[in-house]
């Protein structure tokens, strides 16, 4: 008998990362006792790996889309049967990034087809996913292919702060040729949409952060503030979204985690995720907005310099785990 929905999956990310290991952790945690009903889309032997690096005991069931789920054993869609012995705690290669891309595969094809709610990822190894074949900057990018999702913003989330990047992953000296006013409007609409949908907000509150220090200070400092950030908030503004700014960036994220604003809409990666780490770098979530599918992920790295000493956190992870199931939840609840 197939298994109940909603079921989330948890990818394993990168094999030789701290992914299989705040797995393993996430698992044993007893204060964790009412998760939901999940699958490990990953390998059994690198799980096994884990387990033992963190001196637990775990029973890893291999397990397929219409078989029940074990009670006493944590189910593994075995997407990947790696060598042990081939295996080198943080020196990923194109055959982790192989593995590690297979996982999101079968990950994205298995909600498409209803198996499952919605998936929560384990950090992976850009390079070893390029050396491996897949010419993507990272998760986003990849699940918006996959997904045929043109439009797709990064998301990190916390109780205290929530950020939304207009670029992403690309060299700081290239942000300013990378801005323009349509996808800077598309990313305030994006977050509007992505806080009333999907964390069931009715007025969301949203700032706009400047790229420039002091907003520019009137051309001063640069131009793009006038040019092009303030037209896309007049733009967002004159659609029904309640979005401020420029405002200067090094008091707007102090004024959002102080309830001011529920969400950031920032410039450039670092520009977010540097005050959002300092306030959530535990407990951080990431989530991919705009996908017709629901995926949340850990707020870090593979962190290979402490992978394979079981010193890694959980904590990221269970609140990735609990917001997809929140996320699923409320798009259930707004559907027609």
């Amino acid at each position: 008998m197939p298994p109940a929905i909603p079921l989330f999956a948890i990818t394993m990310g990168c094999p030789v990362g701290i992914g299989p290991e705040i797995i393993v952790r996430y698992f044993t945690d007893d204060s964790l006792a009412g998760r939901p009903p999940l699958v490990v889309v990953g390998d059994v032997v690198a799980l096994r790996r884990a387990a033992a690096v963190c001196a637990v005991s775990l029973n890893f069931l291999p397990w397929q889309p219409d078989e029940s789920l074990p009670e006493r054993a944590v189910p593994v869609l075995p997407v990947s049967r790696l060598d042990a012995k081939a295996l080198a705690w943080g020196k990923p290669d194109a055959v982790t990034g192989e593995a590690a891309a297979s996982y999101i595969l079968s990950a994205v094809r298995l909600i498409q087809t209803g198996v499952f709610a919605g998936m929560i990822t384990a950090p992976i190894s850009k390079k070893a996913l390029r050396d491996a074949g897949y010419f993507y900057p990272g998760h986003t990018e990849m699940l918006s292919a996959l997904t045929q999702t043109p439009c797709c913003h990064m998301m990190l989330a916390g109780n205290k702060l929530r950020v939304m990047l207009v670029t992403i992953h690309c060299p700081l000296g290239e942000v300013s040729a990378r801005l323009n006013r349509e996808e800077i409007f598309a990313c305030i609409r994006s977050c509007d949409t992505t806080l009333r949908r999907d964390f069931a907000m009715k007025h969301p509150r949203l700032a706009v952060a400047a790229l420039n220090p002091h907003s520019g200070e009137n051309g001063l400092f640069g131009d793009e503030e006038a040019r092009l950030i303030r037209p896309a908030i007049e733009q967002a503004r004159a659609a029904g979204i309640d979005a401020h700014g420029p405002l200067p960036p090094d008091t707007v994220f102090h004024s959002a985690a102080d309830g001011r604003y529920d969400a950031v809409i920032c410039m450039y990666h670092d520009q977010g995720l540097i005050p959002f780490k300092l306030l959530h770098f535990k407990d951080g979530v990431n989530v991919t907005c705009g996908l017709p599918i629901v995926r949340t992920s850990v707020d870090h790295g593979t962190a290979y310099d402490i992978a394979g000493t079981g010193q890694a956190s959980h904590e990221s992870l269970a609140s990735a785990v609990s917001m997809a199931v929140a996320i699923a939840r409320n798009r259930q609840r707004a559907a027609p």
